[in-house]
C-alpha cells in the first residue's frame, strides 16, 4: 500500500498541482488530500476513482494492482 500513497503524491506534484488544487478538482478536502499522502487514510473506492480519472490513469495502476 505504501507506493499507493507515494504515487498519488508523485502524480499530483508532476502536474504541478498542491493538494487544495487536487482536492477542489475532485471535490474532496484538502485535509482528505493530506491525510491520503501521509498514510493516515486510506481512500475511499469513490475517492481512489475521482483520483484515477483526474489522474486520467486506470484505478489499477494508479493503486499498483498489476
Amino acid at each position: 500500500m505504501e507506493a499507493v500513497y507515494n504515487r498519488i503524491a508523485m502524480e499530483r506534484k508532476m502536474r504541478g498541482l498542491s493538494q487544495q488544487q487536487l482536492a477542489d478538482a475532485i471535490g474532496v478536502s484538502r485535509k482528505t488530500i493530506s491525510t491520503i499522502e501521509t498514510r493516515r487514510f486510506t481512500p475511499s473506492v469513490v475517492v481512489a476513482l475521482k483520483l484515477a480519472y483526474y489522474f486520467e490513469l486506470p484505478v489499477e495502476v494508479l493503486f499498483s494492482l498489476t
